[in-house]
Formats: C-alpha cells, sequence, structure tokens
C-alpha cells in the first residue's frame, strides 16, 4: 500500500482506488489503525493518544483531498 504521509514517526498509507467508505491506514511504533476521513480509528490498537490526535488533525486538514471512486 503506498505511503502518502510520513509525520512524527506516523506513516500513513492509502490505495488510490480504494473500495468505499473513504478511508486510510496510520501506523505508530508497530501499532496500526484504519481510520476514516473524520479522523476516528474503525478498526486498530493504536494506543497513544497524541499520535491518534495527531492522526485525527492530519484527517482534517486532508478531507477536502479525498474525492470517492466515480468523482474523479
Amino acid at each position: 500500500m503506498p505511503v502518502i504521509s510520513i509525520f512524527f514517526g506516523i506513516v500513513i498509507r492509502m490505495h488510490y482506488r480504494e473500495h468505499e467508505p473513504g478511508h486510510f491506514h496510520a501506523e505508530h511504533q508497530g501499532q496500526q489503525g484504519k481510520f476514516e476521513f473524520a479522523g476516528e480509528m474503525t478498526v486498530g490498537n493504536i494506543q497513544s493518544r497524541t499520535a491518534l490526535r495527531l492522526i485525527r488533525e492530519w484527517a482534517v486538514l486532508h478531507r477536502a483531498d479525498y474525492r470517492p471512486i466515480g468523482n474523479a
């Protein structure tokens, strides 16, 4: 899965043509999570509150960049 952003030890990955609903994957210190673009983790085990806050902030900042399949 392509890496689209790296910051503060957090790696964000996302497929270009991913299935709905839109989401991205994040990894921090070996822990992983799947997030919706509102920034909420839907699946995963990332425990760091700081990492979760930074991932949520990243999601909010990049929400407008996401275009669902069929709306390209």
